[in-house]
């Protein structure tokens, strides 16, 4: 094989791998490309995202307050229920020390 035949085998294979590489790209991009029908329906989705996002940091946004708000309930509530406790507990012990009075009084006649 002379240099001239060198060559022309060296051109003609550069050559098809130029011509497969291209059609390879051609068959890729035809069957990933997005059709317009596509895109309008990737936009939808996206604003739907979007709205659901949304939609989500408000709900989280709500639980948050109205924990707040239970919490502060359940607070309330117990400081309630300590003071009513601590009432009857001093209610019981008046009581009992009117029993006693009763009985030393009813003991000394």
């Amino acid at each position: 094989m002379n240099r001239t035949e060198f060559i022309i085998a060296t051109a003609i294979i550069l050559l098809l791998a130029f011509a497969m590489g291209y059609f390879t790209h051609w068959l890729l991009h035809r069957f990933t490309r997005v059709a317009g029908g596509d895109m309008a329906e990737m936009d939808r989705l996206a604003q739907s995202l979007h709205e659901a996002e949304e939609t989500r940091d408000q709900a989280i946004l709500y639980l948050e307050q109205r924990e707040a708000e239970l919490m502060n309930q359940i607070s309330q509530t117990e400081a309630e229920l300590r003071a009513a406790m601590e009432g009857l507990r001093d209610a019981r012990h008046e009581a009992e020390e009117m029993r006693s009075y009763i009985e030393r009084m009813h003991a000394n006649t």
